[in-house]
């Protein structure tokens, strides 16, 4: 495939989008579009629980060379068949699905910063919330995530989902406090913006819950953007 002009940014919602989601999405959205002056760069919004994946992407496809790229940290149920499916009925020849963000190094250490905002200390216990997936390879994915974190963070770091796979986030910090009595728990979260999800990551029991990646009021983290540069570039090259 040759340079692509046009590129897809999927933010994949359940449910429609709070105002901060998509502020958040935004702000990665127009800091991508600013590193590729030249292409046209959109997103779309779609929620899995009300939309047709597979028939919504040959919507998004304008012309010839497109790279669609699912603003997802790992690859599930979603990305596997309804994305996969799309691309397979799609017409025209040329457009193209990128790889998912995670796991990746550059993830890990916007997370970590996020955590160590909260205040962290040497005494304090993490847990790792992740969206969670019915697919096994997208659970194995958060859980190299929370390896990853682990030696950066120089500490233990246990991984609990917020839905559809095991521990729920709630036993898994139930289960540090076990083994730790009176410890702080301090709660990292494996996702990309503020919604549904992170308002579930709040009320999971945890002492302190670090922000998610991306966040309305600030520009997305330089970690970020090369990240969705990178597999746009990876797309283009296949």
């Amino acid at each position: 495939m040759g340079t692509a002009e046009t590129l897809v940014l999927l933010a994949i919602t359940h449910g429609a989008p709070s105002l901060a989601n998509r502020a958040g999405i935004m702000q990665l959205v127009d800091a991508v579009a600013d590193a590729l002056p030249g292409h046209d760069v959109s997103i779309a919004f779609l929620d899995v629980q009300h939309t047709d994946l597979a028939d919504a992407l040959a919507g998004f496809v304008t012309g010839e060379h497109a790279v669609i790229l699912p603003l997802v940290l790992s690859a599930g149920f979603h990305m596997r068949t309804g994305i996969a499916k799309g691309l397979e009925r799609l017409e025209r020849i040329g457009a193209e699905l990128a790889d998912e963000l995670g796991p990746d190094d550059r993830l890990v250490q916007v997370l970590a910063e996020r955590i160590e905002d909260t205040g962290l200390t040497a005494a304090d216990s993490v847990v790792l919330a992740a969206a969670g997936s019915s697919d096994a390879r997208a659970v194995r994915e958060c859980f190299e995530t929370g390896r990853r974190l682990a030696v950066r963070l120089g500490r233990p770091v246990t991984v609990g989902f917020i839905a559809a796979a095991m521990p729920r986030l709630h036993d898994a910090i139930d289960m540090v406090r076990d083994v730790h009595p009176g410890t702080r728990v301090v709660v990292g979260t494996y996702l990309l913006a503020p919604g549904s999800f992170y308002d579930a990551a709040l009320n999971a029991g945890g002492d302190l819950v670090a922000a998610p990646l991306l966040l309305p009021e600030r520009g997305a983290p330089a970690e970020l953007v090369d990240l969705v540069l990178d597999r746009y570039r990876g797309a283009t090259e296949r």
